[in-house]
């Protein structure tokens, strides 16, 4: 069952060209991992997808359900189960990790009389730091400021947090950037944890080192088009490779 499909979509900021003729799809509980260099076009997709750009042109379907582009919002997103962590992490460093769990989302623990529930925020992040992204150790709570996380951990929080919130589909956005290689690690986890618990997941990167074995499927952009889908049983992480730089290489690259 596709949860999310993307038919000939177009997207254009003036004269600028950002998407040409895109179909893309996501089945339910895959992780498909969105290739291609700067400026291919992968945030301006994933964007349209989580509500935060409408489409030039074209159709979008999520569970089914025709989009209207001109009613479709980051909050509709929310409604019909998508998630998205982009790369800037959108988290409070200086706020505790409970209240960036639920930021945005307050309605979810106030009471009748608009009072915020502070102890079941407190008890269900610490569940969702246990059950879902597996934070064992005793120096981390809900109380603790997210500045104090390691880059790879309040990617974790980030992750967590659309989960916590049972998106069906997770997108992350570059979600490994800058991080060190044990941190990378982690993320790595996080994503794997979404699989497991039966959701799908769109892995955004420009490069396939990091993505390669937690991907079901790969689909690659390039210049606003979609130049290649790849099953990974279909092709090794070499192969990959070199084709993403035959693409990179190639003056035009057609569908």
């Amino acid at each position: 069952m596709s949860i999310v499909q993307m038919k000939n979509v177009h997207k254009s900021f003036g004269k600028v060209i950002a998407l040409q003729g895109v179909d893309f799809e996501v089945e339910s509980n895959e992780v498909v991992g969105l290739i291609g260099d700067n400026g291919a076009g992968k945030s301006t997709l994933i964007k349209i997808l989580s509500g935060v750009y409408p489409l030039t042109k074209g159709e979008m379907y999520i569970k089914g359900q025709k989009i209207d582009p001109k009613n479709y919002s980051v909050k509709k997103a929310h409604k019909l189960g998508i998630e998205t962590v982009f790369q800037e992490q959108a988290l409070g460093t200086k706020q505790t990790i409970w209240r960036n769990l639920f930021i945005g989302r307050e309605r979810e623990l106030t009471k009748h009389l608009g009072f915020i529930q502070i102890d079941k925020a407190r008890k269900e992040t610490d569940k969702m730091m246990r059950e879902l992204l597996g934070f064992t150790g005793g120096g981390v709570s809900p109380d603790s400021a997210v500045k104090t996380l390691s880059g790879g951990e309040r990617q974790g929080i980030a992750i967590g947090r659309a989960m916590y919130f049972e998106a069906d589909i997770v997108i992350l956005d570059e979600p490994t950037r800058a991080l060190s290689v044990k941190e990378v690690g982690k993320v790595l986890d996080f994503i794997k944890k979404v699989k497991e618990s039966g959701k799908s997941c769109i892995y955004i990167s420009h490069t396939i080192a990091n993505i390669y074995f937690v991907s079901d499927r790969f689909v690659i952009l390039d210049r606003g088009r979609v130049v290649g889908r790849y099953k990974r049983k279909e092709v090794s992480e070499p192969e990959l490779n070199e084709i993403l730089i035959q693409i990179h290489h190639t003056p035009e690259s057609t569908n």
